[in-house]
Parts: structure tokens; C-alpha cells; sequence
């Protein structure tokens, strides 16, 4: 018994989670009920953004307690994170890949190559950026983006 008076006494010692994300989601966002499962592209970047990601959903930032979840199929995905500026190899695999997703689907460009091409911008095996190959709904700028700034996006699209 001593050990549950303790645990009632002590009261909660976590952190409080940061406030809810402002702004309005992203159409399609409310239809995920709070739970979205992310699938990540690589469209040609240096893994900098990839790196980001990573330390995103492991235990210190902890995307998955926000409601997102990693998934290998984009059949399984609700949300795609693109990375990289586009380069032409990858152009239409990113196509098929948004396209094999389920909708309501997101497109979620992270880091300043897949919104504008970053320092790849003009060269000879760029295509473009994600916005121009896919359709995007949300931007998460960086050089890389810091963790926080990622899971902020998620929480945009969670609501949560």
C-alpha cells in the first residue's frame, strides 16, 4: 500500500504538452479523426530532412504520442512527407506513390529543397520542387527544419 500512497502524493510529474498547434488544418485534415499515418519520400535530398524526421517520431519529440504514425506502404499512408528537391528520376515514382494513396491524402513538403529547390534549384537533374509534381497541402520550411517545427505540422494535420 505505501507504494500506491506515494504514487497518489507524488501527483503527475511529466511535462505538460506545448499548447495546441494555431492556424487552420489543411482540407481533409478533419477527416483523419485525429490519427494520421505518414509515409516518407526521399524525391533527391542530402538526408538532412530525413535525419530531422528521425529524431521527430524517436522518443525524445515523439510525433507518434500527437497521432502519427510511420507506415511503409503508401497504401497504408495518409499523409506523404517529400523531401528533397524533385529530380527527374524520381518525378514520377512521387506521382504513383501520392497516387497510390488513399483519401482523403496530404502532401506534406518539408524542408526549403521541396518547397523551392533549396541550393538544387536549376540544376540539370532537378525537376522541380514537390509542389510542382504533386499537389501540396502543408510546408514545413528548414534547412533542415528542426524537429519541432515537424511535429507542429503533424499536429496541424492531427489537430491534436
Amino acid at each position: 500500500m505505501s507504494l500506491l500512497r506515494k504514487i497518489r502524493e507524488t501527483g503527475r510529474v511529466a511535462e505538460d504538452a506545448p499548447p495546441r498547434p494555431a492556424g487552420d488544418p489543411p482540407p481533409g485534415a478533419a477527416e483523419l479523426a485525429g490519427s494520421a499515418h505518414v509515409r516518407c519520400i526521399d524525391a533527391g535530398s542530402c538526408n538532412g530532412c530525413e535525419i530531422e524526421i528521425a529524431a521527430a517520431f524517436g522518443p525524445v519529440y515523439d510525433a507518434e504520442r500527437y497521432g502519427a504514425r510511420l507506415v511503409a506502404s503508401p497504401r497504408h499512408a495518409d499523409v506523404a512527407l517529400v523531401t528533397g528537391a524533385v529530380t527527374r528520376n524520381m518525378a514520377e515514382p512521387l506521382r504513383r506513390t501520392v497516387a497510390a494513396m488513399p483519401r482523403p491524402r496530404l502532401v506534406v513538403a518539408v524542408g526549403d529543397c521541396a518547397i523551392g529547390c533549396g541550393e538544387f534549384a536549376g540544376g540539370h537533374g532537378v525537376e522541380g520542387a514537390a509542389g510542382d509534381v504533386v499537389p501540396v497541402d502543408l510546408l514545413v520550411p528548414g534547412c533542415p527544419p528542426e524537429p519541432e517545427r515537424i511535429v507542429a505540422a503533424l499536429r496541424v494535420v492531427t489537430g491534436r
